[in-house]
């Protein structure tokens, strides 16, 4: 009876301590920089920003998301995910553009920019619970906070959601492969190619578009100095290959950036 009582007691205070976080997380990001976030109610069910993942879910699932799930707008420049904090939250972005980064020994090294909609954070929230990055906006944002163990049960009870988020995994993984062997092997010029094609391609969506990131941004993006982010651009720009006006790109020979491209 006493080990019982022992067991009930830890048990509960288990319990409590993990919806004590919870709490506390929300609370944080709730109160941090308030003049640039705003709270905002939305039924999971009818949000024009679901995942392709999303479409799989039954009503039961779209309620229990609903019920544990906290949107906010953020402005560029707040952050999303903390390196080295607690995570008790799967986060989805529903709009705007983000930055993911990590210190490394010497330096912040910027990995990817992603656009929404996506989910974030995903390999560190499951596989470790204390962020191994951080995330933050670069234009305005719209982010959906969801309660991890709610998420998890989701995921349990939903085996074609559970498959498209593990596809999307799968993804993420072989082009950071690709990325870091382009990046580690191709030259400054090869580098800003594939850069300039991955904004026109995958986040833009157009061969017009204004650079998301500051040219120190970019050149941490792409391993190198902004003297020479600068210097690229000046030259593709007078190749005819850009026509650049301040941070407004417009691509104009994009088999020229291409072939760059392939040969780094």
């Amino acid at each position: 009876m006493y080990c019982r009582y022992n067991y009930l007691m830890r048990n509960n205070t288990c319990k409590c301590i993990h919806y004590f976080v919870i709490c506390i997380t929300l609370y944080i990001f709730a109160a941090h920089s308030l003049n640039s976030q705003k709270i905002m109610e939305t039924n999971c069910k009818n949000c024009p920003f679901n995942s392709k993942a999303a479409a799989m879910l039954c009503d039961t699932s779209f309620e229990q998301l609903s019920a544990n799930h906290l949107v906010l707008k953020l402005k560029k420049g707040d952050t999303i995910i903390k390196q080295g904090m607690y995570s008790t939250n799967v986060v989805f972005l529903r709009t705007g553009m983000a930055k993911i980064h990590l210190a490394g020994p010497y330096r912040e090294q910027i990995v990817k920019l992603v656009k929404a909609p996506t989910y974030l954070g995903l390999p560190t929230t499951f596989g470790d619970k204390i962020n191994q990055y951080s995330v933050t906006a670069v234009t305005e944002v719209e982010v959906c906070f969801i309660d991890v163990e709610v998420f998890q049960t989701i995921l349990n009870e939903n085996r074609e959601f559970s498959h498209e988020i593990i596809l999307e995994l799968c993804r993420n993984e072989l082009e950071s492969f690709h990325r870091c062997a382009n990046r580690t092997q191709k030259l400054i010029r090869g580098n800003m190619a594939d850069a300039l094609l991955e904004f026109s391609d995958k986040i833009f969506t157009s061969d017009t578009f204004v650079l998301p990131l500051s040219q120190s941004d970019l050149a941490n993006l792409v391993d190198t100095s902004r003297e020479s982010v600068s210097r690229v651009l000046a030259e593709f720009d007078k190749d005819g290959i850009i026509q650049l006006k301040g941070k407004e790109i417009n691509i104009i020979n994009k088999k020229s950036l291409q072939l760059i491209s392939q040969n780094g």
